[in-house]
């Protein structure tokens, strides 16, 4: 069942999306077969992570991505996609490392429900 957002919600994230750069899950998985080089970074809560992830996540849950991405990923001129469930926090996350002067920082849309519609490969716990 689709999660229903509240309107509160979604403008925050419409606000965040408007300043974020976006890609797809497709151009993802296209980078990750090419080889390219970047930090994939999953948002989601631990939980959601533990239970599956795209091949060669790490994990900075939104709560705390803030808080640790510098001692996770110092470099702030880094390439790092982020992305969540569907592409609302990872949206958010991206929007307040920009804040912090993070300036390759991409929000996946779509998300880990677009990536497992998609079919691609996925890893567990």
């Amino acid at each position: 069942m689709a999660k229903q957002h509240t309107p509160r919600f979604l403008e925050i994230v419409s606000q965040a999306k408007a300043n974020v750069r976006e890609c797809d899950v497709h151009e993802v998985k296209q980078r990750l077969d090419r080889g390219d080089q970047f930090h994939l970074v999953d948002v989601r809560e631990q939980s959601e992570f533990a239970a599956g992830r795209l091949p060669g996540a790490l994990h900075l849950g939104k709560g705390v991505i803030e808080r640790d991405i510098e001692k996770t990923i110092a470099e702030t001129t880094a390439e790092i996609i982020l992305y969540c469930g569907g592409g609302y926090r990872s949206a958010l996350a991206a929007h307040n490392l920009q804040l912090m002067g993070y300036t390759n920082v991409i929000s996946m849309d779509g998300g880990w429900s677009g990536w497992r519609n998609a079919g691609y490969p996925t890893e567990e716990a």
